[in-house]
């Protein structure tokens, strides 16, 4: 960049030409604590050599934590953070109030190349208002070993019966193998998001058509009854303690026998450099209810997205082109292996031979494709959404719902109590929110 600097010499005045350096810009992203998004703080070098006059400043948080603070930030306008690490729940309803900047990239960027269904649940109106780090559904991950040592052969599509079986034979306490590892964390995206998934396989919904919450049914008692029972028989000890970051832990350590999870996990259990069972994870789709229409999946993608208060959108832009972009994917392939580039974003991606080759690809592809967030459920439900509910009240709702599960899975309450008072605080808040007269 230059400068034109004014020269007064004597009664002459000249212009001269004088270098000037670009001021830095710092922006602030606020991100999750997940290996993707580490990696992501590793390849900022990149970023650098191509935006030498922006500086990234990182605020990286514990998943339910960084949904608290970014909620609080952008509600109150606080202005912390340039981008944020939000996700499929809040994209549209924030795009929808206002609170975020619509991004507009340019013909090299590719929107076109997004994944459908990933880039339907960022837009509103046709505008796209964050760009996907990485997609997910949900899949079940196995030792093939173990199964094979019980002589079980897990079907490529089971039913919660298979899971069920499959655990009971596989598990050995002594020896620290647990059969079955789910989420047990309290968090409207930890606990919640595998139940609301496990709920719908077995044909219940958070609300009816007339928005009256549902956890007083059959089928949330008997979902929730069986997930606790497979969690007590086969189940590691403290899983009421336990995300998806501890969950992985447990896997990758060689305690869990089999996981249903996100799609996401596949490349980090499948990494020998961290994980002790690389060569014997398998893949198989979410499971469903035997003779059930809805498996236990669901579609979500952690993005990047700026909020509307934000003074540097242009820098803030920047970085939310290069970290969601073809370039960013092939940066970590020349870097870490295919195996490490994000999923679940992009067409290319899934195009590429190396990539296509790995043996979560197409089943993580598959599991994305078909996830169907406006028919989530077997009965018709007034919501968008397989693991959350696209209302702006869900966020605290889901909270205090996964904190009467959690407390069933630690043994403080039973599954009746649990979902009794589930059903009373929802109640509760859908009335005070006026969708329940």
């Amino acid at each position: 960049m230059v400068a034109l600097r004014t020269v007064t010499l004597g009664a002459l005045t000249c212009l001269a030409l004088a270098s000037a350096p670009r001021a830095e810009t710092t922006i602030t992203v606020a991100t999750v604590n997940n290996g993707d998004m580490i990696r992501m703080q590793h390849m900022i070098g990149d970023f650098q050599a191509r935006h030498p006059d922006i500086r990234v400043d990182w605020v990286v948080l514990e998943e339910n934590l960084l949904r608290q603070r970014v909620t609080t930030d952008i509600a109150t306008h606080g202005g912390q953070f340039d981008v944020m690490t939000i996700g499929t729940y809040e994209v549209p309803i924030w795009g929808r109030q206002g609170w975020l900047l619509p991004l507009e990239f340019d013909a090299a960027y590719d929107v076109d190349d997004l994944l459908p269904p990933i880039r339907d649940g960022l837009t509103v109106e046709g505008q796209l208002y964050a760009a996907p780090f990485y997609g997910e559904s949900a899949i079940t991950l196995y030792r093939r070993d173990l199964l094979a040592a019980a002589g079980i052969t897990l079907p490529d599509a089971p039913d919660w019966d298979a899971i069920r079986a499959a655990a009971a034979a596989i598990t050995d306490r002594t020896a620290g193998i647990y059969g079955l590892c789910l989420r047990g964390k309290p968090g409207w995206g930890e606990n919640v998001a595998l139940l609301t998934a496990m709920a719908n396989s077995y044909g219940a919904r958070w609300f009816d058509m007339g928005w009256h919450p549902q956890f007083d049914t059959p089928a949330w008692a008997a979902a929730l009854r069986d997930y606790l029972d497979m969690m007590r028989l086969y189940g590691p000890p403290g899983a009421a303690n336990n995300g998806f970051n501890e969950t992985l832990t447990l896997f990758e350590q060689g305690h869990c026998g089999i996981w249903i999870d996100a799609t996401v996990a596949a490349s980090f259990v499948t990494d020998p450099t961290q994980s002790s069972v690389a060569e014997h994870v398998g893949f198989a789709l979410a499971p469903n209810r035997p003779g059930g229409t809805k498996r236990a999946s669901w579609l979500w993608a952690w993005t990047l997205a700026i909020p509307a208060g934000s003074q540097k959108a242009e820098a803030a832009r920047a970085f939310v082109a290069w970290a969601t972009s073809k370039e960013y994917l092939a940066l970590v392939a020349e870097q870490e292996g295919w195996a490490h580039a994000p999923p679940g974003t992009r067409r290319s991606l899934y195009a590429q031979p190396e990539y296509h080759a790995l043996p979560f690809a197409e089943i993580t592809l598959h599991a994305i494709s078909e996830a169907d967030p406006v028919h989530p459920t077997v009965d018709p439900v007034p919501y968008i959404g397989m693991q959350f509910v696209a209302i702006p009240e869900f966020q605290a709702i889901g909270t205090a719902v996964g904190q009467q599960f959690a407390a069933a899975l630690a043994g403080t309450l039973s599954a009746e109590e649990a979902l009794a008072a589930s059903q009373q605080l929802t109640l509760r808040a859908m009335k005070k929110a006026g969708y329940i007269r």
